[in-house]
């Protein structure tokens, strides 16, 4: 009864996407709704309504903080994906997309999955000439595909480092804006695996969530540690609920190597008695013991100080963002990148 309100809800908020002209949003649209009917998707996919639903996350500016933003850019990218057949329709049918949103289309199509989305990217660059940029760091792969985006960066080796002391003794090295796309240092990323979940239904991001789990145990990074402490406990979290997640879950532990499957078990034992509190509690006391003491490689305070409270922030997580109504984790849509994994934490105390 639930998807019926809500697909009724959808179709009176954009006509059907084989429309010659886009018509003008419902003003009473609720990015509740559109919320509530993502988290269901996987259970009963309705594809004609996607346009619908991604014209009101752009009518709703979901997409101004990009780092909010991740789950809803997961669930385009998973949904263009889904149907390769009618992707391109579906692509077409979200314009005209307001300029400052023109990325998301860039990226969704690149995340997509599709064997052909270059092909697809070139099909539409003609409707966002003010990207070309971007589109071209995709087609040249300067801007990697969520599939090609690496959990960490590579660590240089004691050789490599001799091999800098000796070509440049005395350079000093210029400090550059890290610009590199790695699972580690960019918290969205974890939001847009879900939604590509939400989306296909599909074990694959899932798989490269428990990869995240080891860093759940780290104290060598804030990092590392915010993430993977955040997809352990949305792992858990939406296992809960999810029947079928956590019968995946369980299936995967015997073949997990040992780092994954400490954590993994973790997590299936707290969604099947319900005890997200502990892993809440769990992630806390991480936290904690790195501020006080630093990291495991750099035991001082110093370290802490030069990390800061901003290192922490979570961005909208993709538990939070659909969470409010499905699962029941305080968070505001767009509200939370300032708050840190700490103080987010606490407030569930």
């Amino acid at each position: 009864m639930r998807n019926l309100v809500l697909a009724a809800a959808l179709l009176v908020l954009v006509a059907p996407a084989r429309a010659a002209v886009t018509p003008e949003i419902d003003p009473r649209a609720s990015l509740g709704v559109v919320q509530q009917w993502i988290y269901n998707y996987r259970a009963r996919p309705d594809y004609a309504h996607v346009p619908a639903a991604v014209r009101v996350l752009f009518h709703s500016q979901t997409f101004k903080e990009p780092e909010n933003a991740g789950i809803y850019l997961g669930f385009i990218a998973g949904a263009i994906g889904s149907n390769p057949a009618k992707a391109e329709q579906l692509v077409n049918s979200f314009f005209p997309v307001p300029p400052e949103d023109e990325w998301v289309i860039i990226r969704a199509i690149a995340y997509s999955g599709l064997a052909d989305w270059r092909n697809l990217l070139r099909k539409v660059e003609a409707k966002m000439p003010a990207r070309r940029v971007m589109i071209d760091a995709y087609l040249s792969s300067t801007l990697p595909t969520l599939t090609e985006i690496p959990l960490e960066e590579k660590k240089p080796g004691m050789m490599d480092k001799l091999k800098g002391v000796f070509t440049k003794p005395f350079s000093k090295e210029e400090k550059k804006l890290d610009t590199a796309v790695t699972y580690a240092n960019n918290q969205d990323l974890l939001d847009t695996l879900w939604g590509y979940y939400f989306a296909t239904g599909s074990h694959l991001p899932i798989l490269k969530i428990m990869q995240m789990l080891p860093w759940s145990k780290s104290r060598d990074t804030v990092d590392k540690l915010t993430v993977g402490s955040m997809a352990r406990y949305t792992l858990a979290s939406y296992a809960v609920r999810d029947a079928n997640l956590r019968e995946f879950l369980r299936s995967e532990l015997p073949s997990q190597p040992d780092a994954i499957k400490a954590p993994l078990t973790e997590v299936i034992q707290a969604a099947d008695t319900v005890q997200l509190g502990a892993v809440r509690r769990d992630a806390l006391a991480a936290v904690e013991e790195l501020k006080t003491k630093g990291s495991d490689s750099r035991r001082n305070l110093d370290f802490w100080g030069q990390v800061g409270v901003g290192a922490l922030a979570l961005g909208c997580v993709s538990a939070a963002a659909l969470g409010q109504v499905e699962i029941g984790i305080p968070c505001v849509i767009g509200g939370s990148a300032s708050q840190g994994l700490l103080s987010f934490w606490e407030k569930q105390q």
